[in-house]
């Protein structure tokens, strides 16, 4: 299936503003774009990539004083395949998982696993080891919270999301990515695009989604507590530690979002009209 992808971002800063942006689509997804995802700047302004210590693509820019709009407009080549489901997934040893996993074990800014441990173990300790105590985990927070756009909060943590029992996408992922990394499942944050590809009506607004990705058996699987289903459509943008390290945007001075508009598409077959762009 082919998919159209986008947004549009609207800044306004009283002052040249450094900015680090993180739009573009993941790097192991980049060779299925069939029209790029080039970051379109009006007025133009000189545009830097680089790839951040998670290997996601990132972007520099130094918004100037006024309005600045961002957008993309691109199209990917998809499988059309649901997430994948492998119940005979295990847990794998704290001793014998590869180095580079280990970090996802340990708190992070929105995921502080020092308060949640014993709540964790209480909750989880007699539940299957593996596959069936992640979904557990994706089962009881899709249960306890009550999802809701008004219900944002930048600075909202795993440990608040339980107390509050209320949240969005990403507190969903931030209290289950801690759960799993109390239990001793590394589990990573994602973030990208997410549609109502395969999905009745009602549909919601549209936003870029969060979910998280859990170590079993020694692949990465994807886990979404929000939706608590395998999904299709699903465009990965960035993975970290939690939100923090996948931020669309840092401003490094004020800023102000006066706009932001996500959007993603089925296309029909028939469809793969190229989009104009001007690459910067």
């Amino acid at each position: 299936m082919k998919i159209r992808i986008g947004y549009e971002l609207v800044f306004d800063c009283p002052k040249p503003t450094p900015m680090i942006l993180t739009l573009k689509v993941h790097s192991s997804r980049a060779q299925d774009l069939i029209v790029p995802d080039h970051v379109v700047a009006t007025p133009p302004i000189p545009i830097a990539a680089y790839f951040d210590s998670y290997g996601n693509q990132c972007t520099r820019i130094v918004a100037p004083e006024g309005i600045l709009r961002l957008s993309t407009e691109a199209i990917i080549n998809d499988s059309g395949l649901p997430d994948a489901v492998n119940p005979e997934a295990r847990q794998t040893a704290v001793e014998q998982l590869p180095d580079e996993t280990l970090l996802f074990l340990l708190g992070s800014r929105y995921c502080e696993t020092d308060p949640l441990v014993e709540t964790a173990w209480q909750l989880f300790s007699n539940n299957v080891t593996g596959w069936s105590r992640v979904q557990a985990i994706c089962d009881y927070v899709h249960d306890h919270i009550e999802f809701g756009y008004h219900h944002a909060r930048s600075t909202r943590t795993a440990w608040e999301v339980l107390q509050e029992k209320q949240g969005v996408c990403r507190d969903f992922a931030h209290l289950a990515i801690t759960l799993c990394r109390c239990m001793n499942i590394p589990a990573r944050y994602c973030t990208g695009y997410l549609g109502d590809m395969g999905i009745p009506p009602p549909y919601g607004e549209m936003d870029f989604a969060a979910w998280f990705e859990a170590y079993l058996d020694g692949q990465w699987y994807i886990f979404d507590p929000r939706n608590n289903m395998p999904r299709i459509g699903r465009i990965l943008i960035a993975r970290g530690r939690d939100a923090a390290d996948v931020a669309i945007s840092t401003a490094f001075g004020p800023s102000t979002l006066k706009c932001f508009k996500v959007h993603t598409d089925e296309l029909p077959e028939s469809c793969a009209s190229p989009i104009t762009q001007i690459a910067l």
